[in-house]
Protein backbone atom coordinates (compact mmCIF):
# COMPACT_ATOMS: atom_id res chain seq x y z
CA UNK A 1 0.00 0.00 0.00
CA UNK A 2 1.19 3.60 -1.05
CA UNK A 3 -0.75 6.15 -0.29
CA UNK A 4 2.04 8.96 -1.43
CA UNK A 5 2.05 8.12 -5.00
CA UNK A 6 0.72 9.74 -8.00
CA UNK A 7 -2.94 9.56 -8.95
CA UNK A 8 -4.34 6.99 -11.75
CA UNK A 9 -2.26 8.32 -15.07
CA UNK A 10 -4.24 6.74 -17.37
CA UNK A 11 -7.50 5.12 -16.07
CA UNK A 12 -8.63 8.56 -14.68
CA UNK A 13 -8.29 9.93 -18.07
CA UNK A 14 -10.15 7.51 -19.64
CA UNK A 15 -13.16 7.26 -16.95
CA UNK A 16 -13.06 11.43 -16.85
CA UNK A 17 -13.42 11.79 -20.20
CA UNK A 18 -16.59 9.80 -20.03
CA UNK A 19 -17.66 11.48 -17.17
CA UNK A 20 -20.15 14.71 -17.37
CA UNK A 21 -19.51 17.40 -14.76
CA UNK A 22 -20.49 16.03 -11.27
CA UNK A 23 -23.49 17.06 -10.01
CA UNK A 24 -22.99 17.06 -6.52
CA UNK A 25 -24.34 20.04 -5.10
CA UNK A 26 -27.60 19.98 -7.13
CA UNK A 27 -30.42 20.90 -5.85
CA UNK A 28 -33.12 17.94 -6.34
CA UNK A 29 -35.71 18.11 -9.23
CA UNK A 30 -39.20 18.20 -9.49
CA UNK A 31 -39.36 14.45 -10.45
CA UNK A 32 -36.52 13.22 -8.45
CA UNK A 33 -36.17 13.05 -4.55
CA UNK A 34 -32.55 12.77 -5.02
CA UNK A 35 -29.91 14.82 -6.87
CA UNK A 36 -29.60 14.08 -10.30
CA UNK A 37 -27.16 14.18 -12.68
CA UNK A 38 -27.42 16.71 -15.75
CA UNK A 39 -29.06 13.70 -17.83
CA UNK A 40 -31.51 12.77 -15.36
CA UNK A 41 -30.36 9.80 -12.68
CA UNK A 42 -30.25 9.64 -9.46
CA UNK A 43 -26.67 11.05 -8.28
CA UNK A 44 -24.55 8.28 -6.82
CA UNK A 45 -21.00 10.43 -8.13
CA UNK A 46 -18.47 11.33 -5.92
CA UNK A 47 -15.68 9.56 -3.54
CA UNK A 48 -16.73 7.01 -0.89
CA UNK A 49 -15.90 4.45 1.32
CA UNK A 50 -17.33 1.31 3.44
CA UNK A 51 -15.03 1.79 5.88
CA UNK A 52 -16.43 -0.36 9.13
CA UNK A 53 -15.03 -2.24 12.27
CA UNK A 54 -18.48 -4.53 12.23
CA UNK A 55 -18.18 -8.09 11.15
CA UNK A 56 -19.93 -9.50 7.95
CA UNK A 57 -21.35 -12.47 10.93
CA UNK A 58 -22.58 -11.30 13.81
CA UNK A 59 -20.63 -13.24 16.57
CA UNK A 60 -21.79 -16.41 17.97
CA UNK A 61 -21.54 -14.81 21.64
CA UNK A 62 -24.14 -11.81 20.92
CA UNK A 63 -26.48 -14.68 20.10
CA UNK A 64 -29.82 -12.62 19.33
CA UNK A 65 -28.39 -9.04 19.69
CA UNK A 66 -29.30 -6.99 16.54
CA UNK A 67 -28.02 -3.35 17.99
CA UNK A 68 -25.50 -2.15 20.04
CA UNK A 69 -26.36 0.91 22.52
CA UNK A 70 -24.00 4.20 21.46
CA UNK A 71 -22.03 3.35 24.59
CA UNK A 72 -21.14 -0.20 23.42
CA UNK A 73 -19.96 1.22 19.81
CA UNK A 74 -18.08 3.99 21.67
CA UNK A 75 -16.22 0.99 23.87
CA UNK A 76 -15.56 -1.18 20.45
CA UNK A 77 -14.57 2.55 18.45
CA UNK A 78 -12.07 2.87 21.80
CA UNK A 79 -10.56 -0.33 21.97
CA UNK A 80 -9.39 -0.16 18.40
CA UNK A 81 -7.32 3.14 18.95
CA UNK A 82 -3.60 2.71 18.81
CA UNK A 83 -4.03 -0.99 18.17
CA UNK A 84 -1.38 -1.39 15.63
CA UNK A 85 0.76 0.79 17.48
CA UNK A 86 1.21 -2.15 20.21
CA UNK A 87 5.02 -4.17 19.77
CA UNK A 88 4.31 -7.65 18.11
CA UNK A 89 5.55 -10.47 20.09
CA UNK A 90 8.77 -11.62 19.88
CA UNK A 91 9.82 -13.38 16.33
CA UNK A 92 6.45 -11.46 15.08
CA UNK A 93 7.54 -8.64 12.63
CA UNK A 94 4.45 -6.97 12.85
CA UNK A 95 2.25 -5.16 10.10
CA UNK A 96 1.37 -1.36 9.08
CA UNK A 97 1.01 1.17 12.66
CA UNK A 98 -2.12 2.78 13.07
CA UNK A 99 -0.99 5.72 10.69
CA UNK A 100 -1.90 3.22 7.91
CA UNK A 101 -5.12 2.13 8.90
CA UNK A 102 -8.11 3.18 8.14
CA UNK A 103 -10.55 0.95 10.07
CA UNK A 104 -13.44 2.96 10.02
CA UNK A 105 -15.91 2.46 13.40
CA UNK A 106 -18.36 0.25 14.48
CA UNK A 107 -22.09 0.13 13.20
CA UNK A 108 -25.12 0.11 15.76
CA UNK A 109 -25.98 -3.41 13.89
CA UNK A 110 -23.74 -6.28 15.18
CA UNK A 111 -23.10 -7.70 11.58
CA UNK A 112 -23.20 -6.32 7.86
CA UNK A 113 -25.62 -9.64 7.36
CA UNK A 114 -29.52 -7.85 7.68
CA UNK A 115 -31.45 -11.47 6.45
CA UNK A 116 -30.94 -14.03 7.46
CA UNK A 117 -32.51 -12.16 11.11
CA UNK A 118 -29.31 -13.89 13.00
CA UNK A 119 -26.73 -11.92 11.38
CA UNK A 120 -25.19 -15.58 10.50
CA UNK A 121 -24.53 -16.60 7.06
CA UNK A 122 -27.03 -20.32 6.44
CA UNK A 123 -25.43 -23.40 6.17
CA UNK A 124 -23.33 -24.27 3.38
CA UNK A 125 -23.16 -27.01 0.93
CA UNK A 126 -20.68 -29.80 1.31
CA UNK A 127 -18.74 -27.95 -1.54
CA UNK A 128 -19.26 -24.67 -0.21
CA UNK A 129 -17.82 -25.87 3.19
CA UNK A 130 -14.84 -27.52 0.90
CA UNK A 131 -14.32 -24.40 -0.78
CA UNK A 132 -14.61 -21.87 2.55
CA UNK A 133 -11.30 -23.94 4.41
CA UNK A 134 -9.59 -23.38 1.84
CA UNK A 135 -6.46 -21.90 3.49
CA UNK A 136 -3.00 -20.64 1.67
CA UNK A 137 -0.13 -22.15 1.46
CA UNK A 138 3.36 -21.32 0.95
CA UNK A 139 4.97 -23.78 -1.90
CA UNK A 140 4.19 -21.19 -4.78
CA UNK A 141 2.57 -17.86 -5.71
CA UNK A 142 -0.38 -19.97 -6.64
CA UNK A 143 -0.88 -20.81 -2.89
CA UNK A 144 -2.05 -17.16 -1.81
CA UNK A 145 -4.91 -15.74 -2.16
CA UNK A 146 -5.94 -13.47 -4.92
CA UNK A 147 -5.81 -10.18 -3.56
CA UNK A 148 -2.08 -11.04 -1.54
CA UNK A 149 -1.50 -11.91 -5.42
CA UNK A 150 -2.68 -7.98 -6.72
CA UNK A 151 -5.15 -10.02 -9.02
CA UNK A 152 -8.35 -8.57 -7.00
CA UNK A 153 -10.49 -7.67 -4.05
CA UNK A 154 -13.25 -9.22 -5.53
CA UNK A 155 -16.76 -7.91 -5.68
CA UNK A 156 -18.56 -6.37 -3.86
CA UNK A 157 -15.57 -5.76 -1.65
CA UNK A 158 -16.15 -5.92 1.83
CA UNK A 159 -14.70 -3.34 3.93
CA UNK A 160 -10.94 -4.62 4.98
CA UNK A 161 -8.33 -2.18 7.30
CA UNK A 162 -7.43 0.10 4.70
CA UNK A 163 -8.02 1.24 1.46
CA UNK A 164 -11.94 1.15 1.24
CA UNK A 165 -12.40 3.97 -1.11
CA UNK A 166 -14.53 4.11 -4.45
CA UNK A 167 -15.13 6.44 -7.37
CA UNK A 168 -18.33 6.67 -8.84
CA UNK A 169 -18.65 8.11 -12.31
CA UNK A 170 -22.18 8.58 -14.18
CA UNK A 171 -22.76 9.24 -17.74
CA UNK A 172 -25.77 8.03 -20.02
CA UNK A 173 -26.20 4.34 -20.49
CA UNK A 174 -23.47 3.52 -18.00
CA UNK A 175 -21.90 3.33 -14.05
CA UNK A 176 -18.76 2.98 -13.37
CA UNK A 177 -17.43 2.11 -10.15
CA UNK A 178 -13.40 2.44 -9.26
CA UNK A 179 -12.35 0.67 -6.08
CA UNK A 180 -9.52 2.38 -4.89
CA UNK A 181 -7.77 -1.45 -3.95
CA UNK A 182 -5.98 -2.76 -6.97
CA UNK A 183 -7.45 0.36 -9.23
CA UNK A 184 -10.28 -2.41 -10.35
CA UNK A 185 -13.33 -0.50 -12.78
CA UNK A 186 -16.59 -1.99 -12.80
CA UNK A 187 -18.17 -0.25 -16.01
CA UNK A 188 -21.95 -1.00 -15.39
CA UNK A 189 -24.44 -1.05 -18.95
CA UNK A 190 -28.12 0.12 -17.96
CA UNK A 191 -29.67 -0.61 -21.34
CA UNK A 192 -31.27 -3.68 -20.43
CA UNK A 193 -28.74 -5.75 -22.33
CA UNK A 194 -29.17 -9.33 -22.40
CA UNK A 195 -27.09 -11.65 -20.28
CA UNK A 196 -22.97 -12.96 -21.93
CA UNK A 197 -22.35 -16.54 -22.84
CA UNK A 198 -22.02 -18.30 -19.35
CA UNK A 199 -18.59 -19.76 -20.56
CA UNK A 200 -17.11 -16.24 -20.26
CA UNK A 201 -16.06 -15.99 -16.65
CA UNK A 202 -14.08 -13.07 -15.15
CA UNK A 203 -12.71 -12.31 -11.59
CA UNK A 204 -15.13 -9.57 -10.65
CA UNK A 205 -17.98 -10.90 -13.16
CA UNK A 206 -20.32 -9.29 -15.77
CA UNK A 207 -22.94 -6.32 -14.03
CA UNK A 208 -25.72 -5.28 -16.21
CA UNK A 209 -27.46 -2.24 -14.02
CA UNK A 210 -30.68 -0.43 -14.61
CA UNK A 211 -32.73 2.24 -11.95
CA UNK A 212 -35.63 1.30 -9.86
CA UNK A 213 -37.28 4.68 -8.90
CA UNK A 214 -34.16 5.98 -6.98
CA UNK A 215 -31.84 2.98 -6.27
CA UNK A 216 -29.31 1.57 -8.68
CA UNK A 217 -30.26 -2.18 -8.65
CA UNK A 218 -26.90 -4.12 -10.32
CA UNK A 219 -26.86 -8.35 -11.49
CA UNK A 220 -23.67 -9.39 -11.48
CA UNK A 221 -23.25 -13.22 -12.88
CA UNK A 222 -20.49 -14.95 -14.60
CA UNK A 223 -18.22 -15.39 -11.96
CA UNK A 224 -14.87 -17.37 -12.17
CA UNK A 225 -15.59 -20.85 -10.53
CA UNK A 226 -12.05 -19.98 -7.99
CA UNK A 227 -12.80 -16.66 -6.73
CA UNK A 228 -12.92 -18.74 -3.70
CA UNK A 229 -9.34 -18.13 -2.99
CA UNK A 230 -10.27 -14.91 -3.03
CA UNK A 231 -10.08 -13.45 1.29
CA UNK A 232 -12.44 -9.93 0.46
CA UNK A 233 -14.44 -10.71 -1.61
CA UNK A 234 -18.31 -10.79 -0.87
CA UNK A 235 -18.99 -14.44 0.30
CA UNK A 236 -16.83 -17.02 1.70
CA UNK A 237 -16.40 -19.90 -0.17
CA UNK A 238 -18.37 -18.64 -3.39
CA UNK A 239 -18.52 -20.27 -6.70
CA UNK A 240 -18.95 -19.67 -10.02
CA UNK A 241 -22.50 -20.41 -9.74
CA UNK A 242 -23.13 -16.78 -7.89
CA UNK A 243 -25.55 -14.20 -8.41
CA UNK A 244 -24.79 -10.84 -7.05
CA UNK A 245 -27.70 -8.69 -6.74
CA UNK A 246 -26.74 -5.39 -5.64
CA UNK A 247 -28.50 -1.91 -4.40
CA UNK A 248 -27.30 1.53 -4.63
CA UNK A 249 -29.86 3.91 -2.64
CA UNK A 250 -28.92 7.73 -2.18
CA UNK A 251 -29.76 8.23 1.46
CA UNK A 252 -28.51 11.81 2.15
CA UNK A 253 -25.69 13.93 0.69
CA UNK A 254 -23.07 12.40 2.34
CA UNK A 255 -24.40 8.53 2.54
CA UNK A 256 -25.55 5.71 0.02
CA UNK A 257 -27.19 2.33 1.22
CA UNK A 258 -25.41 -0.38 -0.61
CA UNK A 259 -27.03 -3.69 -0.08
CA UNK A 260 -26.18 -7.26 -1.52
CA UNK A 261 -27.83 -10.69 -1.56
CA UNK A 262 -26.09 -13.65 -2.44
CA UNK A 263 -27.83 -16.34 -4.70
CA UNK A 264 -25.48 -19.14 -4.58
CA UNK A 265 -26.88 -22.84 -4.61
CA UNK A 266 -23.67 -24.20 -4.89
CA UNK A 267 -22.70 -22.89 -1.95
CA UNK A 268 -25.54 -21.52 0.36
CA UNK A 269 -28.83 -23.52 1.21
CA UNK A 270 -30.55 -20.32 0.73
CA UNK A 271 -29.95 -16.54 -0.30
CA UNK A 272 -28.87 -14.18 2.31
CA UNK A 273 -28.03 -10.00 2.46
CA UNK A 274 -25.84 -7.64 3.71
CA UNK A 275 -25.77 -3.88 4.15
CA UNK A 276 -22.88 -1.81 3.83
CA UNK A 277 -23.36 1.81 4.59
CA UNK A 278 -20.93 4.24 1.99
CA UNK A 279 -19.91 7.21 3.45
CA UNK A 280 -18.61 10.33 1.45
CA UNK A 281 -14.78 11.53 1.45
CA UNK A 282 -12.96 14.29 0.48
CA UNK A 283 -10.84 12.95 -1.46
CA UNK A 284 -8.37 12.46 -3.36
CA UNK A 285 -7.73 8.87 -3.95
CA UNK A 286 -4.29 8.07 -5.21
CA UNK A 287 -3.51 4.92 -6.78
CA UNK A 288 -3.18 1.18 -4.72
CA UNK A 289 -0.11 0.32 -6.21
CA UNK A 290 0.12 -3.91 -5.61
CA UNK A 291 2.80 -5.16 -7.63
CA UNK A 292 5.12 -2.14 -7.72
CA UNK A 293 7.50 -2.64 -5.14
CA UNK A 294 6.20 -6.16 -4.02
CA UNK A 295 9.44 -7.76 -2.29
CA UNK A 296 6.45 -9.30 0.31
CA UNK A 297 5.27 -12.24 -2.56
CA UNK A 298 9.51 -12.94 -2.86
CA UNK A 299 10.19 -12.65 0.92
CA UNK A 300 7.87 -14.78 2.02
CA UNK A 301 8.16 -17.60 -0.64
CA UNK A 302 12.08 -17.75 0.22
CA UNK A 303 11.30 -17.90 4.05
CA UNK A 304 9.68 -20.70 3.62
CA UNK A 305 12.61 -22.38 1.42
CA UNK A 306 14.80 -21.43 4.28
CA UNK A 307 12.12 -23.19 6.76
CA UNK A 308 12.35 -26.17 4.79
CA UNK A 309 16.04 -26.74 4.93
CA UNK A 310 16.14 -25.90 8.37
CA UNK A 311 13.76 -28.62 8.78
CA UNK A 312 15.60 -31.25 6.93
CA UNK A 313 18.63 -30.64 8.68
CA UNK A 314 17.74 -31.86 11.86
Amino acid sequence: MDKNISHYPLIACVLLSLAPTFAVGQSATDSLPTPATSHGQPDLQGLWTNSTTTPLERPQHLSDKAVYTDAEVARIDASNVGRNDRLPPAGDPGTYNDFWWERGTALTRTSLIIQPPDGRLPPRTVSGDNRASWTRGSDSWSDRSLAERCVTRGTPKRPGGYNNNFLILQVPGYVVLLQEMIHEARIIPLDNRPPIDERIRFWMGNSIGHWQGKTLVVTTTNFRDDIYTNSFNCCPGASGSLTLTERFTRIDADTIDHQYTVTDPDTYTRPWTASIPMQRIPGPMYEYACHEGNYGMENLLRGARVQEIQSSSR
